[in-house]
């Protein structure tokens, strides 16, 4: 079955048409991967996934994980995750607004970086609220070979401290979390030969070099990554889903209040280690 799309921008981002009736198809999800390798964010407009049809799409396309389990340790966290400010929500506070700040999901603890995750709109702010997305797959390829070559020998420590470090001191950190750390490679090869760049809040410190160092090439890689050729900002609509590729694309949301009762719904798909 072939999948109807429009491209978003050059670099990044598709906007797909199915039904819902076939979220489950092998084939329809073969394309998808096969759109999502190419383009790195998917949208799926007013698609308006219940919750059993967003984890039937998940599985779908890979196997499922529970991203929350790993980092935040909740056992008791649903397979379909609220990302919401509203009182009372099982997420905290601290990691809904490191958010707001560019990132890719699960890079801090010692298992592969998700492959992909699925986010559904259920309630929209009426100011703010967008998520932006930046694929550092097309700002790697878009770097000189020389820095290329250099930037593929080196290694970065992530950390939850690192990702909050806008949000409060090291100190404020749960203590079970603030050692919380796992190293990856600067630049991340995928199993079909294509490297990006694995950045954002969580980065702290390039093995082997000075914190000043770190900082100024971290920071200089995030503001190349995130400039408007490589990015997308999505507007949402009620029932709107967005995947992406957690691998080679960071994300943030644009702020809202936090009585803006703005819900999304997340799922998340496992990663494969990147081979060394």
């Amino acid at each position: 079955m072939s999948v109807k799309y429009d491209l978003l921008k050059p670099h990044i981002g598709a906007k797909v048409y199915i039904e819902r009736q076939h979220i489950k198809d092998a084939e329809v999800a073969r394309e998808l991967l096969r759109l999502l390798d190419l383009h790195t964010v998917l949208v799926f407009p007013k698609l308006r996934l219940s919750n059993e049809e967003q984890l039937a799409l998940t599985d779908a396309l890979g196997e499922r994980i529970n991203i929350s389990r790993r980092v935040a340790g909740r056992e008791d966290s649903e397979e379909v995750y609220e990302v919401t400010l509203n009182e009372g929500a099982a997420i905290e506070k601290e990691y809904v607004l490191g958010t707001w700040f560019w990132h890719m999901d699960g890079l801090t603890v010692d298992v592969a970086p998700p492959k992909a995750t699925l986010l559904s709109a259920r309630r929209l702010a009426t100011d703010g609220g967008q998520t932006e997305f930046a694929s550092t797959k097309a700002a790697y390829e878009a770097l000189p070979d020389n820095e290329k070559t250099s930037f593929e020998s080196m290694r970065v420590v992530h950390s939850v401290t690192a990702s909050l470090r806008e949000i409060m001191s090291p100190e404020e950190v749960d203590p079970a979390r603030r050692v919380m750390q796992h190293e990856h490679p600067l630049v991340r090869t995928d199993s079909n030969g294509s490297k990006s760049l694995v950045i954002g809040s969580t980065a702290d410190l390039i093995v082997g070099k000075s914190r000043a160092e770190s900082r100024a090439i971290l920071a200089r890689l995030l503001e190349w990554s995130v400039q408007p050729a490589f990015s997308y900002r999505h507007e949402w609509e009620d029932g709107d889903c967005v995947v992406w590729d957690n691998t080679s694309a960071l994300h943030r949301v644009i702020p809202y209040s936090e009585n803006s009762g703005r819900l999304m719904n997340r799922t998340t798909i496992a990663g494969i280690e990147a081979p060394a």
